[in-house]
Order: structure tokens, then C-alpha cells, then sequence
């Protein structure tokens, strides 16, 4: 009777034992609560939840293209990159005040100081990019030596470019600009000297490639040139890689601190985009960084 009596205690304790060990099995996971008084669950968020969308509107070429070499690159970083790329780029900045995009990748700064003023913008520089070196090309002579009395030369219409292409035709020897010009604007009219005589047509930057045909010369930029199929080895001469025209990515001001801001300007000033700028453009397009 009594061994049967302690057969019994040894069962219902080691039946008690099974029991406790499933219950703690089965057990919820218990939320840890946070200093602010919400709780965290013990499992990390996925990947999905802690990815960042930044829109970023660009020019076609190179920078939209720039952008989508590291496309995958911020997608390992946590950063979803939408490239929205515009018909008209001089609609890249109102998209950015109005908060309809993050940033913009198309201007230089002496162009963003210029707009800036006029439209009263309150933007910012994250990061200088690269150079696109503006040239003089023509389909009509081979060499600057071959301008003739009277030429007809086109030249950007807006006010930063088009003082950057008469500088680049005064350091040429073609023009000589008056002294004391400043904030990077000038137009023919400040010009003092003009041997040649040479005849200047304002054009809007996009259709300098289209209205070759129709001029002596012109003076593009790269981006056009590119997006014109035109060999940019072709310019009969164009800007050192000293020109301090860079292009940038620009911010709202305060928002050059994001995180996933200087992700992007990490990125972009990386090796591999340096590289990757050397082996598509050649000397078309530079790297400021």
C-alpha cells in the first residue's frame, strides 16, 4: 500500500513538471514598454517598414541616369529612390518648393543663386556631383580660327549661362567682357570688345542643339549635347575641369540633414559612381568630389 501511495506522488509530480514546461511553451511574447510609454514588440520591424521613399527630380542626362546606377546601391541602405524627370527641368525648383519632390539634381550654383533671388526660394546645397564642361560647337567650321566677320553665334538665354558662354568665348580670344561684372550675369551688351563683330542669338538652353544647322556656332551645355546624340569630343574648345559651374543636389533648407539625404550624397560622391562617370562620359561629364 505504501509503495503504491509513492508511485502515485512521483506521477503527479512529474505530470505537474510536463504541464509548467508547455504553459511557458505557450507563453505570449511579452511587449517591452518604452520610455515615452508605448511598447515595442521583442521582434525587429521588417525591412519594408523601415525603408525610406525619396523623390528626387532630375535632369535626363547624365543625372537621371547617375541616379539610377545607385538606385539598387540606396535600396540597401533602406532609401526607395523615385527619379521623376521632367519635360520642362525649369520646373525642377517650383516641384521642390512645393514639397513635391525631396531634392533636385540638375542646376549649378551660380543657377540656383539666380533663380533663388528672383523667386525668393529658400534652398540649400547637400552636394557637389560633377562638371559638365560647356563647349563651343558647329557644324559649319572646324576651328575657332575659321570664325568669320559677322558670325552668328547662339548662347544660353538665361542669365548664369549666359554669362558662363561669354566667358568661355572671352578665354577663347573671340570677346572681352567689361570689367567689374558680377554675380555670374552678363549678356552682349557687356560686351567691350568684339573684333569680329560677331553676332550673338539668345536661345533657351534645350534648343541650342536644334538650331545648330542655323548658326556659325554655339555654346552648349553637356547635357544637351548628350541628349542631342552629339560626340562631345566634337566641341572645337570647352571649359577647364576647373570651372566652378558643379552640379549639385539641392534640398529645402533644414533638410540637408535628413538621413536619407546624406545617404544619397554619400552615395553619389562614392568610388563606384566616380568610376562609373568616368567609363560612360569620358570628358563630357566630370567629377567634382
Amino acid at each position: 500500500m505504501i509503495k503504491k501511495l509513492i508511485f502515485m506522488l512521483a506521477t503527479i509530480v512529474l505530470l505537474g513538471g510536463l504541464f509548467l514546461g508547455c504553459s511557458e511553451k505557450e507563453e505570449p511574447k511579452q511587449e517591452v514598454p518604452l520610455s515615452d510609454g508605448k511598447t515595442e514588440a521583442s521582434e525587429s520591424p521588417s525591412a519594408s517598414e523601415q525603408e525610406v521613399t525619396l523623390k528626387v527630380g532630375a535632369a535626363v542626362v547624365p543625372h537621371a541616369e547617375i541616379l539610377e546606377f545607385i538606385k539598387p546601391k540606396l535600396k540597401e541602405k533602406g532609401v526607395n529612390l523615385e527619379i521623376k524627370v521632367l519635360d520642362d527641368e525649369a520646373q525642377l525648383n517650383p516641384a521642390l518648393d512645393q514639397k513635391q519632390i525631396d531634392a533636385n539634381y540638375f542646376q549649378h550654383v551660380p543657377y540656383l543663386d539666380s533663380v533663388s533671388k528672383e523667386k525668393g526660394y529658400k534652398f540649400t546645397v547637400a552636394g557637389k556631383i560633377h562638371i559638365e564642361p560647356i563647349g563651343f560647337y558647329s557644324q559649319k567650321i572646324k576651328s575657332k580660327d575659321e570664325l568669320k566677320e559677322g558670325s552668328k553665334i547662339a548662347i544660353p538665354n538665361n542669365a548664369s549661362n549666359e554669362y558662363r558662354a561669354l566667358v568661355l568665348l572671352e578665354a577663347n580670344g573671340l570677346i572681352k567682357l567689361k570689367e567689374g561684372l558680377e554675380d555670374y550675369s552678363a549678356t552682349p551688351n557687356d560686351i567691350a570688345e568684339n573684333p569680329k563683330k560677331l553676332k550673338f542669338v539668345e536661345v533657351e538652353a534645350p534648343q541650342l542643339a536644334r538650331v545648330l544647322p542655323d548658326v556659325d556656332g554655339a555654346v552648349i551645355n553637356t547635357n544637351y549635347v548628350l541628349e542631342a546624340k552629339i560626340d562631345p569630343e566634337s566641341a572645337i574648345f570647352r571649359e577647364n575641369s576647373d570651372s566652378p559651374y558643379a552640379n549639385i543636389i539641392v534640398v529645402r533648407e533644414g533638410d540637408e540633414n535628413r538621413p536619407e539625404v546624406k545617404k544619397l550624397v554619400e552615395t553619389l560622391q562614392s568610388d563606384d559612381v566616380k568610376k562609373f562617370i568616368q567609363d560612360k562620359y569620358g570628358a563630357a561629364v566630370v567629377p567634382a568630389f
